[in-house]
């Protein structure tokens, strides 16, 4: 009798989406969860409103990241841009952040990249940054930043970030929400 042969496990992965629920870009959590769905992957959850989806694939990360903007541009009408990573991958980047977690007077970041010419370029050009402002430490595929509790869109950093340059290969989440993630 010939024995079954077993399926390889599906990878978990996380899709952080960028400019979601900003700028007149709205979309719902459950039509978000949905469409993963339709796209196949297994064990899709949302978490929080800001474009943040856990799912389960056995797919190489090129493909399904085209796969993923392409369905996003089709379904929802903007000009999507996701960054991929599988859940084990998010979890060493979180445990690496090298900043105090915990502090009342600032919040902690993780900005994430598709593109380490595009990390490495935001690195050259925010240069030294005042440590008593902001704080920014390249790490694995991602920038650690620190800023002040109400300046996230106004620190040298943050406005840097904000260009439409890294719209298509960078996205920033609070720490917290990175460790919502995790908890799935």
């Amino acid at each position: 009798m010939a024995s079954a042969k077993k399926q390889p496990a599906a990878t978990r992965h996380v899709a952080l989406l960028r400019g979601v629920n900003v700028n007149g870009i709205t979309i719902k959590s459950a039509e978000l969860k949905a469409l993963f769905v339709e796209l196949g992957f297994g064990g899709v959850r949302t978490v929080l409103a800001s474009g943040n989806v856990l799912f389960d694939s056995d797919e190489s990360a090129a493909s399904l990241r085209t796969r993923i903007e392409q369905a996003l541009r089709k379904r929802f009408g903007y000009d999507a841009w996701i960054v991929l990573l599988t859940r084990k991958s998010m979890a060493d980047i979180a445990a690496a952040y090298p900043f105090e977690r915990i502090d009342d007077e600032r919040h902690p970041y993780i900005v994430f990249g598709s593109d380490k010419a595009m990390l490495d370029e935001i690195m050259e050009k925010t240069g030294e940054v005042d440590p008593d402002t902001e704080r920014l430490e390249r790490g694995k595929g991602v920038l650690y930043w620190q800023c002040p509790r109400g300046e996230s869109l106004e620190t040298p950093v943050a406005k840097l970030l904000g260009k439409a340059r890294y719209k298509t290969s960078t996205t920033t989440r609070n720490l917290r929400t990175v460790e919502k993630l995790l908890a799935d």
